[in-house]
């Protein structure tokens, strides 16, 4: 049975008390008008009591005890990768529409088996690639579109961040999953963003931590039928990066920030050609407060524009599970001591 519309506001539950969900997606849920926090659950009480003393809503122990309220329209998940199968098809059975951190899964069966249980149900299930939802990257097709770097031969992208704390769960292949789907899917996503859907693996080497068997990083070279190329860097055992180039035929356009630009931030995008080089200072954007903002709308809307983008979305979502498989299973595998 799925969710009846309201008029508004989405009612959100919160499955678990990520870093992610404290710093960036309920603020921005928090600031958003059509969307209100309702509960935020844990396994441990006192830290929901934290989160709902900051985001309002009530705290609940225990997952499952979330799902159970009637008050409650749709659910954030922020749990580590490998929780996220059960819990999302746990609220999608509960009638709840779902925004789940990416990766939605760890493997592209699962990943479709849910899209199709939320359209049974008749609920709305997004994965949360809210880089998508920054106009950076509108700004990026326009000039390609426009000529601005001659054909499209080539895509490049790194997406980097330093060692993170021993307990950090992408280093429990079994809990979190590891940097190929949690750090290497966006690179891979913006490679489908910008090449289409037809990209196939032609080659990759992933480095696995030998003591704890999770993939720490690695680089993979994508094609799509016309030989037009996608290199992607990803990793957590580096210095910052995160940025992607697009290379054409009399040019080549290099946006930085790519991924995580700060709500403040105004992207800079340098575009070089062969007379030379220029670089264009674009408006400040927030992907979170756009991504739960379309979120929002497209439950209370139905159909309409923007619950046809999501749809659209989650055809790349599933597309992109497909290639994490591959590169998983058809890559040279290094291990370090």
């Amino acid at each position: 049975m799925s969710v009846e519309q309201r008029p508004g506001p989405v009612r959100f539950g919160v499955l678990g008390c990520a870093d992610i969900a404290w710093r960036r997606t309920l603020p921005a849920m928090r600031a958003e008008p059509s969307i209100e926090i309702r509960a935020v659950a844990s396994r441990d009480l006192t830290k929901a009591e934290r989160f709902t003393g900051s985001f309002g809503g009530a705290a609940v122990k225990g997952y499952a005890e979330l799902l159970k309220r009637d008050d409650v329209d749709a659910v954030y998940i922020p749990l580590p990768a490998a929780l996220h199968t059960e819990w999302v098809e746990r609220a999608l059975l509960a009638g709840k529409h779902v925004l789940a951190e990416k990766p939605l899964t760890t493997r592209s069966p699962e990943t479709a088996r849910l899209f199709d249980l939320a359209s049974e149900r008749g609920c709305l299930l997004l994965e949360n690639m809210m880089f998508l939802h920054h106009p950076q990257h509108r700004h990026v097709d326009e000039l390609v579109s426009g000529g601005a770097i001659g054909e499209l031969r080539s895509f490049e992208s790194t997406f980097t961040i330093p060692p993170r704390p021993p307990e950090d769960p992408r280093y429990l292949p079994d809990v979190g999953g590891g940097s190929l789907v949690d750090i290497g899917v966006y690179p891979l996503r913006a490679a489908l963003r910008f090449l289409g859907a037809r990209l196939r693996l032609v080659g990759g080497a992933l480095r696995v931590e030998r003591a704890r068997g999770a993939v720490v990083g690695g680089s993979v070279l994508l094609s799509d039928p016309a030989g037009v190329t996608a290199q992607l860097h990803f990793g957590m055992e580096h210095s910052y990066c995160s940025a992607y180039e697009v290379r054409g035929s009399s040019g080549r356009l290099r946006l930085d920030r790519a991924f995580t630009p700060p709500p403040d931030h105004r992207p800079t995008l340098r575009v070089e050609r062969q007379d030379g080089a220029e670089e264009i200072t674009l408006p400040a954007g927030d992907q979170f407060a756009n991504i739960v903002a379309a979120f929002a709308t497209a439950v209370l809307s139905g159909d309409g524009d923007v619950a046809r983008d999501l749809a659209a979305q989650n055809a790349d979502s599933l597309r992109q599970a497909e290639l994490v498989d591959a590169i998983r299973d058809g890559s040279e595998y290094a291990y370090t001591s």
